[in-house]
């Protein structure tokens, strides 16, 4: 789409990295900064055992740490330590435990006055702010707990509305074999203006894969508007240019109808390519471009780009009068396999400001590999080439959807 992107190997992405050696205070603060870096579901996966949390063993550890420390050793007022132990575990821990850490940690603070005290160290100042800091770790963690339980039902309502506008393909679907994978530029909206589906019906199967300009709910809603029409479009118009008209007057509907709302969307259009697979052209396929870029055909003989027709994005027919749709006819063999992508890839840059270049690297891939042109195989290349180019720092959503013919006649309700 732009030219001047530098390609990049398929080198695996595993480095070790030395890191400094830090002080107790910036090691404890890059803890904290790493625990609010991390979502809760993250976080809770890597502090569980075979689905059981241990995040319980850090505050344990750092405790028994501290009372041996102070037993065995000189160090001035380590036993006022104990007053982290609650906070670390308001990062990582429940309520309960935090509750259960903080009296730990005041019970370690008295016995240390009054069991094994070996030096004048301790004192009513130190056990207040034990008890004042354990006080503050459990309200920590209340507040903690109540919006991590508030992010993980927005994301189960993220989940649900992915999977609506984007419903699950069954295998072979249509008669096509496919895989597809869809990256959000937000982790924790993990829904944006990316979409694309299969509807098999009586004159072929057509493939819709396009992004909605802009992000949040408002692209979201228009990506669902456009698939609901591609969905019905699709199935009873025989003319694959009817269907992609379908779909313009769609956008320009749902853009009045927001307008009318009072919604600042009078500017949306979406970019996207139309693909028809029909019975009677075995060897080709019809596409209709939206100002999308183009399709790559790769097949054990190499990759290339299928030659399609420049069209406007839809909602956009204004700035060209007359006749702004044109279908193109590209030949196909039944072992290549068609490779969509959406700005997200082709946008991606790495640190020095380079554009990605999937199309030399699935070449790169192909010509390892020339017998393995799976649209499941394309799809993880493209990701993984994608995501270690730009270190995984996504700009825009992403999707990468791979698809070819399976053999099996399409079938259809």
């Amino acid at each position: 789409m732009r030219p001047g992107r530098a390609g990049a190997s398929l080198v695996p992405v595993r480095a070790r990295v030395r890191q400094p050696v830090r002080s107790g205070r910036t090691l404890f603060r890059g803890l904290v900064s790493a625990v609010e870096r991390t979502d809760a579901a993250s976080r809770h996966a890597l502090l569980s055992v075979r689905g059981h949390s241990v995040a319980w063993l850090v505050p344990t550890l750092i405790l028994a740490a501290i009372a041996v420390a102070d037993v065995t050793t000189d160090v001035f007022q380590i036993i006022a330590w104990t007053v982290l132990v609650p906070g670390v575990a308001a990062a990582i821990c429940g309520v309960r435990s935090t509750a259960v850490f903080a009296v730990l940690s005041l019970v370690v603070y008295v016995l240390a006055d009054t069991v094994w005290k070996h030096r004048a160290e301790t004192g009513l100042p130190g056990l207040v702010l034990v008890l004042v800091g354990g006080f503050v770790a459990v309200v920590a963690a209340a507040f903690r707990v109540s919006g991590e339980r508030r992010m993980l039902h927005m994301r189960d309502i993220a989940e649900t509305t992915r999977r609506t506008v984007l419903r699950a393909l069954p295998d072979g679907f249509g008669g096509l074999e496919h895989a597809a994978v869809y990256l959000s530029a937000d982790s924790d909206a993990r829904v944006g203006g990316d979409f694309f589906d299969i509807q098999p019906g009586p004159y072929g199967t057509r493939v819709l894969v396009g992004d909605v300009q802009g992000k949040g709910l408002g692209a979201v809603d228009a990506a669902a508007a456009l698939l609901g029409t591609f969905r019905e479009a699709a199935y009873h118009v025989p003319d694959l240019a009817v269907v992609a008209e379908h779909l313009d007057l769609r956008m320009l509907r749902h853009r009045a109808h927001t307008a009318a709302l009072g919604e600042d969307n009078g500017d949306r259009f979406a970019t996207g390519v139309l693909v028809g697979f029909r019975s009677d052209m075995p060897d080709a396929v019809e596409l209709v471009n939206f100002g999308h870029e183009p399709p790559l055909a790769v097949g054990p003989g190499g990759v290339r780009r299928l030659p399609v027709a420049g069209g406007l994005p839809l909602g956009m027919r204004e700035l060209l009068p007359g006749d702004f749709l044109t279908t193109v006819r590209a030949g196909l063999a039944e072992d290549e396999t068609l490779l969509l992508v959406t700005d997200g890839v082709v946008e991606a840059r790495d640190p020095d400001g380079a554009f990605y270049d999937h199309e030399a690297t699935v070449a790169l891939a192909v010509e390892a590999d020339p017998s393995d042109t799976s649209p499941r195989r394309l799809v993880a290349v493209v990701r993984d080439g994608t995501l270690r180019h730009c270190r995984g720092r996504l700009t825009d959503d992403t999707t990468v959807f791979a698809v070819r013919r399976s053999g099996r006649p399409p079938v259809w309700p």
